[in-house]
């Protein structure tokens, strides 16, 4: 019998819960991916094959397809695809029949890759200075290198901060604490009345240690566990600029090439209107 793992999502605008697996996040990551070449969709948290259902892992996957819903969802265009209304609002069920025929149409959609351009409309502005425009990309790009490079350091920092805390930390206060416990059982061997409250004070300590270490065991989830979840998200943004770098510039190129085209082609058309007036005038 074949077992899997289902999401519970609750739409604020419809208020009916739908229940969806990881292969339906998967389906509507590739759809959006799709049709809008140009609109960064962050990767979704990481498919385990083998020991998925442990209660970390569920509970960390569980966690950042939260993060990855809320997200799309405010996100302006992406939000209002057909195919994530139709990932949130189809029912879920035994009747597969509804959600095949919406996945269907989202599959049978002719406006993705280049012809998403076809459903833009520029605003009525000046024309963009192509250097200006060129300019803006390339220190786009240096920024997103520079953040991509500095959020896997703070990653790669914060976890091992966090790690020590669950660990190290926390094993270290304990060690101090069962040091003071240590001490106030020796002092009990000598059962003078003037000590009990010096015993009962150093075993005190001995937990004030050992609860300090579980505090710091407990932190990483008051601060460090969201700071990372939101810089996962992030990082699942910042590897999709390279590519969609790559589509902008490609098409500055174009552009510029088009507006030289039609610089010469003008400058030619002067050159002979020119010609043709000298040859008149010879004529005469």
């Amino acid at each position: 019998m074949k077992s899997y793992i289902s999401y519970k999502l609750v739409p604020t605008h419809t208020q009916v819960p739908v229940h969806r697996r990881y292969k339906h996040f998967d389906w509507l990551y590739a759809r959006l991916a799709e049709k809008f070449p140009v609109i960064s969709v962050p990767h979704l948290p990481e498919k385990q094959a083998t020991g998925r259902f442990e209660e970390d892992f569920i509970s960390k996957r569980r966690k950042g397809l939260m993060w990855w819903m809320n997200h799309m969802a405010s996100h302006p265009v992406l939000a209002q695809c057909d195919a994530f209304q139709h990932f949130l609002t189809c029912p879920s069920g035994t009747d597969e029949k509804a959600w095949k025929q919406g996945k269907r149409k989202a599959e049978k959609d002719e406006m993705v890759g280049a012809n998403f351009f076809l459903t833009l409309s520029t605003p009525p502005a000046a024309a963009l200075d192509l250097q200006e425009v060129e300019s803006k990309i390339d220190g786009f790009k240096c920024f997103t290198k520079k953040m991509d490079d500095s959020a896997l350091q703070l990653n790669h920092t914060a976890n091992e901060f966090a790690r020590k805390q669950v660990t190290g930390f926390k094993k270290e206060y304990q060690k101090v604490g069962q040091s003071f416990r240590g001490l106030s059982q020796a002092f009990e061997l000598d059962q003078q009345a003037f000590s009990v409250g010096l015993n009962q004070a150093i075993a005190f300590t001995g937990d004030a240690y050992d609860a300090i270490g579980e505090l710091f065991a407990e932190q990483p989830r008051q601060d460090l566990d969201p700071v990372m979840d939101l810089l996962a998200l992030y990082q699942g943004h910042l590897a999709n600029f390279p590519d969609i770098i790559h589509v902008q510039k490609g098409k500055a190129r174009l552009v510029e090439q088009q507006v030289v085209r039609k610089v010469v082609f003008k400058r030619q058309r002067m050159t002979e209107g020119s010609g043709s007036y000298l040859t008149r005038l010879a004529g005469m």
